[in-house]
């Protein structure tokens, strides 16, 4: 399993706000991440 469908699995299950808020923002920096290494390939 990727660590992407992971972090949205525990999403979907958390019920801890604490936790949900930490999952978000390290899909969010996951998300930020992709953007770069996609801008960086495609010289945008």
């Amino acid at each position: 399993m990727s660590i992407d469908r992971f972090i949205l699995k525990k999403l979907n299950h958390c019920q801890e706000l604490t936790t949900r808020r930490n999952l978000v923002k390290l899909f969010q920096i996951r998300i930020q991440r992709a953007q770069i290494a996609e801008e960086r390939h495609y010289g945008l």
